[in-house]
């Protein structure tokens, strides 16, 4: 039990729920302590040990509902024994040494038919006597059932990955329940034309129907956390502009786990200083070595610093998804980045700062694009920027801009652009084309390029977490 407890902590982490080895240590201690046969009673218990927050205790809830599922597989040979009403059963109440295996004790034409052509053939009444044969006959559902989990644990079912491994799977866990000899035994008949050949291979085609029916269950549950990641990664790598709308909102959902998780690495910790604040939790955690006097006092302070942010999107038709989702990405990291300025432009500039504090975020980001969605005139929309926030550029300021340099042959104003560099504490340049393409045709990148301090190229959510990221660590 304690390898089905390491494999169900292996699937929580496959859905992203973080779990530590010491939260597995945990997780032991609880399942020994409650043991396995309440289920509601364990499932509460490792939920307290393994869930953090109220989303992941919806995983939680979600994985163990699937993962411990109390049906067992039918393995009656008609329709209508399927379909009879059965009493529910609790398969983490293991039956205890000496219990009789639940089993129908069903006597068919066809259990008939086999014991007679048994009678007269030892091979057969030797597969017959067999485990497998008579907990098939009798529709022994636990025994039956014990034997595919042992199966699956043997095969590494758990390992599952891709639909295309079932049926490996299905053959390696037929030959570990024993169905090897049961085919060979059918050949053996077929060959010899036995009137026991149909009702062979028809508990030979129950088994195999379970047996698969189970495996596809257990690549559902395994491989889902996997493939979700796999299907991230690839999004992740795919240029913005080549997103199908049908990924958007999971894409949107991608762009915040990424700034959660830059949040949490380059979150702002309090610098301690002799005077201000006083830190109560510190001075009375000091003071308890000496019987609760606080002979020593600390305090704290947050060193107040204002540097700020100036962001500056192209929304023109080839570039707003790109303006996007840097402005999703920016918006996320409220908590952590200095204040965000926003600008927007194709042929004229706009502050659309105001938006994002009016509305959601997506919806913001639909009105900026619906404003100054148009053709792209760099040199018209420095000069509006200049009007607006020239002035306000110091030291402490960063300036991104996010866009394709191509300027439709029109003026670049590049010496606006300089006095932005001279100004600014940083000028970040975001180009979605390939380097191989600036300077290209009517592309001014690379002039631009002379008056930032870094320029790179990006195009998808993994080059845009990496320039984030890196802003970040300078602004730390």
């Amino acid at each position: 039990m304690q390898n089905h407890l390491v494999s169900f902590i292996r699937l929580l982490r496959s859905h992203d729920v973080r779990v530590s080895p010491a939260e597995t240590l945990d997780a032991m201690d609880v399942a020994a302590v409650l043991g396995y046969a309440g289920r509601e009673r364990l499932r509460d218990g490792l939920a307290s040990a393994l869930a953090k927050t109220p989303a992941e205790e919806a995983v939680f809830q979600h994985c163990f509902e699937r993962f411990f599922d109390r049906e067992l597989a039918d393995f009656a040979s008609t329709r209508e024994e399927r379909e009879a009403p059965r009493e529910e059963q609790d398969p983490a109440l293991e039956p205890g040494p000496g219990a009789k295996p639940e089993a129908t004790g069903r006597a068919s034409p066809d259990d008939s038919l086999l014991d007679a052509v048994a009678a007269e053939d030892a091979g057969l009444q030797a597969l017959l006597d067999s485990a497998l044969l008579r907990q098939l006959r009798d529709n022994d559902r636990t025994a039956l059932n014990l034997a595919m989990g042992e199966a699956a644990a043997g095969v590494g079912l758990s390992q599952i990955q891709m639909f295309t491994q079932k049926g490996q799977y299905l053959r390696r866990m037929l030959d570990a329940m024993g169905e090897e000899q049961v085919r060979r035994a059918i050949a053996d008949l077929e060959r010899r034309q036995s009137p026991a050949l149909e009702p062979l291979k028809r508990y030979r085609d129950i088994l195999r129907e379970q047996v698969r029916d189970y495996v596809a269950r257990q690549y559902l549950l395994q491989a889902e956390g996997d493939n979700a990641r796999f299907m991230d990664g690839i999004l992740s790598t795919t240029r913005l502009s080549n997103l199908e709308h049908r990924y958007l909102q999971r894409v949107q959902e991608l762009v915040r786990r990424m700034a959660r998780k830059l949040a949490e690495r380059h979150a702002r910790k309090r610098r301690v200083f002799r005077r201000g604040r006083l830190d109560m939790g510190k001075t009375l955690r000091r003071g308890i070595a000496n019987d609760g006097v606080m002979f020593n006092t600390y305090w704290r302070r947050v060193r107040k610093d204002k540097p700020q942010l100036l962001a500056i999107c192209d929304v023109s038709g080839s570039v707003a998804a790109y303006a996007k989702f840097l402005l999703l990405f920016l918006y996320s990291l409220q908590d952590v980045l200095p204040r965000v300025r926003s600008f927007a432009f194709s042929s004229h500039l706009g502050e659309v700062s105001e938006l994002f504090t009016q509305h959601p975020v997506e919806k913001a980001i639909e009105l900026v694009n619906w404003r100054y969605g148009g053709a792209t005139d760099y040199g018209s929309s420095l000069q509006d920027f200049a009007k607006l926030a020239l002035d306000d550029i110091n030291s402490n300021t960063t300036v991104i801009i996010l866009g394709d340099a191509r300027n439709n042959n029109g003026e670049p104003r590049l010496d606006i652009l300089r006095s932005i560099y001279q100004r600014s504490r940083r000028v970040i340049w975001l180009n979605p084309e390939s380097r191989r393409a600036w300077g290209t045709g009517d592309s001014e990148m690379l002039r631009y390029q002379s008056a930032c301090h870094f320029a790179a190229e990006c195009n998808n959510l993994v080059q845009l977490e990496r320039v984030v990221d890196q802003l970040l660590k300078l602004n730390r």
